[in-house]
């Protein structure tokens, strides 16, 4: 089991220039942290939500506090940190957790791949069968009862698509998994309302031979609520 991360609680004020928040500490103190998420985290933060923070003891950084969970009135908890997501699902396929990904012989994070110069998240190579290239994505965005990714257009998204499509017309096999970060997210689909492109190369990849799972986070299996 890895070991949890100790999160402090405070109130959000506002997110602003993506990367940074001011937050009210339990002691009344204002203050501003650090946001590891460049997407829109649409339903992820309102003024008046619930902030779960970790705090760095790195003295070289200005913001010490980082944004990791928002509770949001319901209950729901929700994982805004997306440099997580690929840390979560290493984990998970460590430890056995994704059944179609067991029996590797070798695991490689940030492997270089592709013709357009991209990097694939999770690399699993195997004994008897042909390697694994795992694309990771954070899925957050809850709209009604649905999950949906992405929570804003990306390029760089329906690039991923194109680069795991190749993976698989060069014999290899490719998966894109859903890192689900949201608890009351059931269940993920393209987010045709979004980013069409994306939408339309995800059937595509699909249809292509492009594996795709969806990996529900125990968020609390990783952090620890300090209450």
């Amino acid at each position: 089991m890895t070991q949890k991360i100790t999160l402090r609680k405070a109130t959000l004020i506002k997110r602003y220039k993506r990367f940074l928040a001011d937050v009210i500490l339990e002691n009344g103190e204002e203050t501003t942290m650090h946001v590891a998420n460049t997407g829109a985290m649409s339903g992820c933060g309102s003024p008046g939500d619930t902030v779960w923070y970790s705090t760095s003891d790195n003295k070289k950084r200005k913001y010490p506090f980082s944004w990791e969970l928002t509770e949001k009135a319901n209950g729901d908890l929700i994982c805004v940190n997306t440099h997580q997501a690929n840390v979560f699902v290493q984990a998970a396929i460590e430890n056995d957790e994704i059944k179609a990904l067991t029996g590797f012989t070798e695991l490689k994070r940030e492997v270089k791949y592709g013709v357009e110069n991209s990097k694939i998240d999770i690399l699993l190579s195997y004994a008897d069968k042909p390697d694994h290239y795992v694309e990771v994505k954070s899925a957050t965005l809850l709209e009604e009862v649905q999950g949906y990714f992405p929570d804003t257009s990306t390029v760089r998204g329906q690039k991923h698509l194109s680069e795991l499509m190749n993976v698989v017309v060069n014999g290899e096999c490719s998966v894109l998994i859903f890192a689900v970060m949201h608890s009351g997210i059931k269940s993920v689909l393209p987010a045709e309302h979004i980013d069409n492109k994306y939408a339309q190369l995800f059937v595509q990849a699909q249809k292509a031979g492009v594996t795709v799972i969806e990996y529900h986070v125990p968020l609390l299996n990783f952090y620890k609520l300090n209450q």
